[in-house]
């Protein structure tokens, strides 16, 4: 009950983020709006630690993994991901996101040593195709210019940044012990302070809009895009696995277009109707425990047979 309330938690939050992404865009240059959103977020979990008197102290090595997951994480995954969508339509981005699940797929079974699981291919599959139909307006308006190929590209990159990540913080959960909430604080600190330097170093300025459209995104992007929404799926990927817990980002660009039927007019197309179907089909056999197909590989080498086969 609880892995059902983190992933319900998890899709509403970050389908709705879109709109307050939207909201950040414009005045303050990205790099300069991710970095102050997951600074606020860590000095918030920092108070909340201290309130509720959690354990602060850790080891060189603990925060070196610390910040490892935060600057895949919490840092230039986002970076990237801004910079694409200057290039390529946010729907495409979406479908190219959605890739994190093949890809946690594949990471899990070369960094953690976790078994590739016949039923998680084959709802991923459904899933992308259901995903691929949705945005397939935005995929047909896609030219493959020297624009359009940066972009792709770059949203490939940050997938895989994330995906990284995602792989980090199971480890970290596993491996190193570390706690969700007080790991979370450090690597949105460490990622904040990667963004904040790289922003200093290409030059951008540290602006603020002092408007409440912008504090007010600012603040939800913090609190529940990155705290709760983050804690959430971070609990998810050390409760069910990261290739489980990914199929998240399959569910949330439809809570988006839901929201976008309401406040943007969107259109459905039997297309749309079908992916969603898809997706729906996927998601029922992911989370049905009755019903599964054999490990295809599972061991050490269970990438390496994935290739051979």
């Amino acid at each position: 009950m609880k892995n059902l309330l983190f992933y319900a938690a998890t899709v509403l939050i970050w389908g709705s983020t879109w709109i307050a992404i939207k909201m950040q865009l414009g005045y303050v240059d990205p790099a300069v709006s991710v970095a102050y959103r997951f600074a606020l977020a860590a000095v918030l979990l920092f108070i909340w630690c201290a309130i509720m008197g959690l354990e602060m102290r850790f080891t060189r090595r603990q925060h070196l993994f610390m910040a490892m997951q935060g600057l895949l994480l919490f840092g230039f995954n986002y970076l990237l991901f801004y910079v694409a969508e200057l290039y390529i339509a946010s729907g495409l981005a979406a479908v190219l996101f959605s890739t994190i699940l093949i890809m946690n797929v594949v990471n899990s079974a070369l960094f953690l040593k976790k078994p590739i699981e016949g039923k998680v291919v084959l709802a991923g599959v459904l899933g992308l195709s259901g995903i691929v139909l949705v945005f397939r307006p935005e995929i047909s308006a896609f030219t493959l210019d020297n624009h359009g190929v940066r972009g792709v590209l770059l949203c490939i990159a940050a997938t895989l940044l994330a995906s990284l990540g995602n792989i980090a913080s199971a480890y970290n959960q596993k491996n190193n012990n570390l706690p969700i909430v007080q790991t979370n604080a450090y690597g949105m600190g460490y990622g904040a302070l990667a963004l904040l330097v790289t922003a200093f170093l290409g030059g951008k300025s540290f602006t603020f809009e002092p408007t409440l459209l912008y504090g007010g995104s600012l603040l939800y992007l913090a609190v529940f895009g990155s705290i709760i929404a983050f804690g959430c799926y971070l609990a998810l990927v050390g409760n069910i696995g990261a290739a489980r817990a990914a199929y998240a980002t399959l569910l949330f660009p439809i809570v988006a277009l839901l929201i976008s039927t309401i406040w943007e007019d969107y259109r459905w197309t039997p297309e749309a109707a079908a992916g969603i179907v898809l997706i729906l089909a996927g998601n029922a056999m992911m989370v049905q425990k009755r019903w599964h197909l054999p490990k295809l590989f599972k061991g050490k080498h269970a990438a390496v047979a994935l290739i051979k086969k």
